[in-house]
């Protein structure tokens, strides 16, 4: 008989930026947010022959994240899963090689010694052995978590087994159970880069909130930032023509996690992996802008990366989310703008795998605006987006790229006449000011590490497109 472990129901987000997951709160405080959430952590220390069905529960990772390994097995399949007192203490990238010490010994004993298990361990702690996956949190020399599979085992050292490595893939861990689950990533797990010198970051999460720049209040679990940049004119504009931005992004990403196992030595029968969350942010244009060369002008002002680690049973699986935020300019700087808006919405970005048609992408994105002020003068046009581009992967290979890119655009059509007495120009004909959303993206070969086929190629998400008027009128004196 199997032991029933709990299925997490499946509990929401969307965000490019998206996505979500792991918390680095205490141990208490990530079982109380469990529970607010619906989630149950539980501690996987059943006999891998004691489970009453297949479904393994999803969660944020406890902050003493235990390391998973699986032995060959019999018959060339790996063995079930289990959690071990076995840890990565240094592992190089450029060899392969890593160095795997138990927390059960002392450092520097001896390795023939008999360890005495940790509590709460579900299996005798012993050394490396050829044939073992190993799933690791992030650890010295691997810094996004580490999934390999040692192949030789080469020597003792005074901090323990070093062994050689190559690549492994989640099946040979997660083998036929199954696993979904939407984790919410804690705010305060980003570290951030600012790339300009305006931007200002604030979080607040639950339990524990805490606001940066004065009066930006944000909901629970959400992070903010706010920027101020000026942004380049035409050459030909008039001083008094001098444009700039200002304006904030705000999200609540999560990552979603699905397994639909068939085995150790198959490819499994389903499997997703994506970023989502809510989207809010708000942001004011005013002058004269113009693009460098009259494409696009994208400019970052933020990168953000975490790595949360999610539970799936005893597995710890390390996710990579990385975040730049951008604000980007595009327009002839003809035209006169003193427009802002707010919007508010969700979004989810992914890739999704069933044995028929192999993996697919998916996107949606639900956004509204509101028009806050619109007014455009003298022919011409510019578009201006305040948006992010998200990676999602495991163990530091990148699965799926996102890029949310919500835009304001206006356009004005008609005539300017100069006058030669000195009066301002007369403009006659039409504005209109819109809000819109793209979203595009990238599936890369490197989902295979759920064990599924090789992708031949990138898969082009899809670019999902909407467009809203926000408000227009005439051109007058």
């Amino acid at each position: 008989m199997r032991h029933r472990r709990v299925l997490l129901p499946a509990f929401a987000v969307t965000t490019l930026f998206l996505a979500s997951a792991c918390s680095s709160q205490a141990p208490h405080a990530e079982r109380s947010a469990a529970a607010e959430h619906g989630q149950r952590i539980e501690a996987d220390t059943a006999p891998a022959d004691d489970h009453a069905d297949h479904s393994l529960t999803v969660a944020a990772a406890p902050t003493a994240t235990a390391t998973a390994t699986a032995g060959p097995g019999t018959a060339g399949r790996q063995a079930q899963a289990h959690r071990t007192t076995l840890k990565v203490s240094s592992y190089d990238s450029r060899t392969r090689r890593a160095v795997i010490s138990d927390k059960a010994k002392g450092k520097g004993s001896s390795p023939s010694a008999t360890p005495t298990p940790s509590a709460g361990s579900s299996a005798p702690a012993r050394t490396a052995a050829v044939g073992d996956v190993i799933a690791s949190a992030p650890a010295p020399g691997a810094p996004h978590g580490l999934l390999a599979k040692v192949t030789e085992v080469i020597g003792e050292t005074d901090h323990g087994t070093e062994v050689q490595t190559e690549p492994a893939a989640l099946n040979a861990l997660l083998g036929d159970d199954t696993a979904k689950g939407d984790v919410p990533v804690d705010p305060s797990a980003f570290t951030v880069d600012k790339l300009l010198p305006d931007v200002k970051v604030s979080w607040s999460k639950t339990g524990d909130v805490h606001v940066g720049p004065k009066g930006a209040k944000v909901p629970l679990g959400s992070l903010r930032l706010d920027v101020n940049a000026g942004i380049p004119t035409a050459k030909d504009a008039p001083v008094s023509a001098t444009a700039s931005l200002h304006g904030f992004v705000q999200v609540a990403p999560q990552v979603d996690f699905a397994y639909g196992g068939a085995g150790t030595d198959t490819a499994p029968g389903s499997a997703y992996l994506g970023v989502s969350g809510d989207w809010t942010s708000g942001w004011a244009v005013k002058g004269r802008a113009a693009a460098a060369t009259g494409t696009p002008l994208r400019i970052p002002f933020a990168k953000l990366h975490a790595d949360p680690v999610l539970q799936v049973g005893p597995v710890p699986v390390v996710v990579n989310l990385d975040l730049t935020c951008y604000l980007q300019i595009s327009g002839d700087g003809h035209v006169t703008v003193d427009v802002e808006q707010s919007l508010k919405g969700d979004f989810k970005a992914g890739g999704t795998f069933g044995p028929a048609r192999g993996w697919t992408p998916v996107s949606s994105s639900d956004m509204t605006s509101t028009p806050v002020r619109a007014s455009l003068g003298s022919a011409g046009s510019l578009k201006t987006a305040l948006g992010a581009e998200a990676s999602v992967g495991l163990y530091g290979t990148v699965g799926v790229t996102a890029d949310l890119a919500p835009y304001l655009r206006g356009e004005a059509a008609g005539t300017v006449t100069a006058a030669s007495d000195g009066s301002p120009p007369k403009a006659e004909g039409t504005w209109a000011a819109y809000g819109g959303v793209d979203l595009s993206g990238t599936l890369r070969l490197q989902l295979s590490i759920f064990g599924t086929p090789v992708i031949q190629r990138s898969i082009p998400l899809g670019a999902l497109h909407r467009e809203w008027k926000l408000a227009g009128g005439s051109l007058g004196a």
